[in-house]
Order: structure tokens, then sequence, then C-alpha cells
């Protein structure tokens, strides 16, 4: 047992302390934070009990085999898992959005406050808010230590992919932030960005921890099934973009890109990967214009992705150029990594800086096709060796700094710290 798992079983009176994790989506939801995530803080000490919703997300509708109730609780692979009430949505509709997640709040509060098995910490993952907002109203309560991983920095991230406009709005937000952010015992984040804004925000120096996010490792290097026959053609060179496909990640501008490609490069094909709300615009976008060289792949599950990225000779990081993608990483830039191919980062920033540091890929700036299509052009022309080194020097990067091992490890650390802090405070 290490000094800090020891100290915190001290604190436990030599039982494994009880972690409970809070996350609106989870397994069979693809996502980060899974249960191989739940299943890691097992090995680690802890007795897990994960807090969640019915299944829903992407396509807003209930998975079979479940039905929506006030509570189920299930193992799955021997994780116990709580499932909640909410109302499912996930599509363009803000109401829809925000009954889902006002729903799985007023659940999950009630929940933790009254009915949840005593928990020695809380580890609760922000988005939606409302999920942090629900462990902090039951910490008020119950005085349990609360751990909040930050992965988007709301109200901003409302703003800038123009799911709410009303200022009104993005200050009450802010404020309520504020308030749950201040209740938090220790907070994660996922890059200096994030850490430098939530400090000048009135969040202690010392209560914010930078634990960068990982991939999914098994399905990154030991892809399921064959490569894919859209990837698998010769005498192509092919640039893909895996992952969501909203406001925020700006395609529109990839588009334009692929058009400036296409009549100097024909055998340049951009793919992507995935779904999302801007999806059906993309398509109908490629039709009217009639670019040959622009192909769309449906989503596919985590455990196939990997082989997706393996067969494609660069993956594309893009979001729209707000100040708020310059202070983040997203999360697709770990899975790229891990995958060892090279990258095309059109995100400034803290994700900038990490490829420039990787020496893993190139770098140009978001909502620019002009730049983006030079870009795709030079990795087209670089010699295959060249490119394979920068696919492997991402994958070393990855290794040596951002890992699942080494993140979850200085997870753990966290919620000890939190655990100890709380019983430091009960003495004095």
């Amino acid at each position: 047992m290490t000094g800090s798992a020891s100290a915190s079983a001290s604190h436990t009176g030599g039982r494994r302390p009880r972690l409970i994790l809070l996350k609106q989506w989870f397994h069979p939801e693809p996502g980060m934070r899974g249960l191989a995530f739940a299943r890691r803080f097992e090995e680690l000490g802890f007795e897990v009990e994960v807090v969640t919703g019915f299944p829903n997300y992407p396509g807003g509708k209930v998975y079979e085999g479940y039905r929506i109730r006030p509570l189920l609780r299930e193992r799955i692979e021997g994780v116990a898992v709580t499932r909640l009430a909410l109302y499912p949505s996930h599509d363009r509709s803000r109401i829809g959005r925000v009954l889902n997640y006002v729903s799985f709040f007023l659940s999950a509060a009630f929940y933790l406050t009254f009915l949840a098995r005593r928990a020695d910490v809380v580890y609760a993952y922000h988005p939606p808010l409302t999920v942090a907002m629900a462990a902090a109203v039951a910490r008020m309560f119950r005085r349990t230590p609360l751990v909040l991983d930050v992965q988007d920095m709301w109200p901003d991230t409302l703003r800038a992919t123009g799911m709410v406009g009303n200022e009104r709005v993005l200050r009450a937000v802010g404020a309520a932030c504020r308030w749950t952010w201040r209740r938090g015992d220790r907070i994660s984040v996922l890059s200096e960005g994030f850490r430098r804004l939530l400090v000048e925000r009135g969040v202690p120096a010392e209560h914010v921890t930078v634990i960068p996010n990982w991939a999914d490792e098994s399905a990154m290097r030991a892809p399921a099934g064959a490569p894919p026959a859209a990837l698998a053609a010769p005498g192509r060179f092919r640039l893909l973009f895996a992952g969501n496909m909203g406001p925020a990640q700006g395609l529109g501008a990839v588009l334009e890109a692929a058009a400036l490609v296409a009549p100097q490069r024909p055998e340049i094909e951009f793919c992507f990967l995935g779904s999302g709300i801007e999806l059906d615009r993309l398509k109908a976008r490629v039709a009217a214009e009639g670019l040959a060289n622009v192909r769309f792949l449906p989503r596919v599950p985590m455990a196939e992705a990997g082989a997706y990225l393996a067969a494609a000779d660069a993956l594309l990081v893009h979001l729209t150029a707000d100040p708020l993608f310059a202070i983040t990483i997203p999360s697709k830039t770990q899975a790229y990594m891990a995958a060892g191919r090279p990258i095309l980062m059109a995100v400034e920033g803290d994700a900038a800086d990490l490829v420039r540091a990787a020496q893993a890929g190139l770098v140009v700036p978001p909502e620019n096709p002009a730049a983006l299509a030079a870009a795709v052009l030079r990795l087209a022309d670089m010699a295959p060796d060249a490119r394979e080194r920068l696919g492997t020097n991402g994958r070393r990067y990855y290794d040596e700094h951002l890992s699942f091992a080494q993140g979850t490890q200085r997870l753990a650390e966290l919620l000890r710290a939190a655990m100890a802090g709380a019983h430091a405070g009960e003495r004095t």
C-alpha cells in the first residue's frame, strides 16, 4: 500500500475508502471516464459506486433494455452502478437540453443528500455544471469531501457554442459556477489555461490541479477489426476528423479548405467520422458545392474507432477561433497521439503547445481555410518516414506524460488529499 493509500485508510478505520463517482453519462454510453475508469479506482484501493443517469446519449433515446424509473441498481463487470431518473434529450432543442440537465440535477441532489450510503469522498464530472452543483448541494448537508473534475468552462462554453446567447442567463450561470467551484475541496482541470481562469475567478490556487486527459488506449493501440474499406483504397492521402460535429468544431472552414485543395490534388480526401447536430448541414453543403474530395463516415463504437485512426494518413483537430478554445485541449488530441498518427492541429493555445512540445504534427490557426489547405498539402508531400516520425513522437510523448495509468494515479492522490484535508479541518 502506498503512503497516500495508507493515509486514506487511516481516516477510514482501515477499510477501503468509499468513493462515489458522479457522472451524468456512463457505460454503455460513449465518452470519457467510463467503465475502465471506475474499475481502475477499485484497483487503486477504493470501494466505488457510480451514480449516473439512464443511458440515452448521444441520440437522446433511452437505450434498449432500460426504461426510466426513479432508481435502478445494477452491477457492470463488478462495478456498482446506481441509475437515476432524467429527461432523455440530446438535440438542438434548448428546452430539451435544459430539462435533461435539470432533471438529473434534481435526481442526483436528492439521492446524494438523502439516499446514498455514506461516502468518504465524492468525485463529480463536469460538464454539465448541474452535475457538480448536485454534488455541491449534497456536500452542504452531508459534509462529504468533494473533488470536481472541470472539463468544460461554463459559461464560456455556452457562449462559444451558441447554446446560450442571453447575457443575463450567462451571468447567472457564471454565478452558479463560482458558487459550485468554491464548494469543491479540490478541483482537477485539463490544462494550465483552465487553471489560470479558475484562479482568476476566485478559486484558491492550491485547490486546483492540472491533470491532462488520456485516451481509450485499448481502442487506439489494438483496434478491433480490419482497416475500414473506406480508408483502404491505394493512391489516396486521407485527412481524418473524428468526433462530434457541432457548432464549436467550425467544420465549415474545413470544407472551404477541401474546396481549395481539390483542383490541385484530387487524390487528397477530407474524411469525417462521427455524428453531431451539424452533420446534416455539412452533408448538404458538400452536395451543393459538389465536393468530391469529402467523405462522411458513420459513427462507430470507440472499440472500432482506432482502426479508422490507424488507417488515416493524418488526423485533424479543429475548433472555432474562440478565446475559450485557446485554453482547452480537445480530448481527441490524446487519442490521436496514442494512435501514433501525425496531427494537424487547428486550435490555438494549450492544444497547439502540446503538439509542438511533442513534435507530433503541424499547427495552423483555426478557421483559416488557406492555412489549413497549405498544411494538408505539406503533409501530403512529406516522405512517408517523416510522417511516421511525427506519429511516433506523439505516441512517445503520450506514453511518457499523458497515459491512463498516470492520470488516474494523480486523480487518486487528489481524492485522498481532499479526504485528508477534510479530516484535518475536523480536528481544528
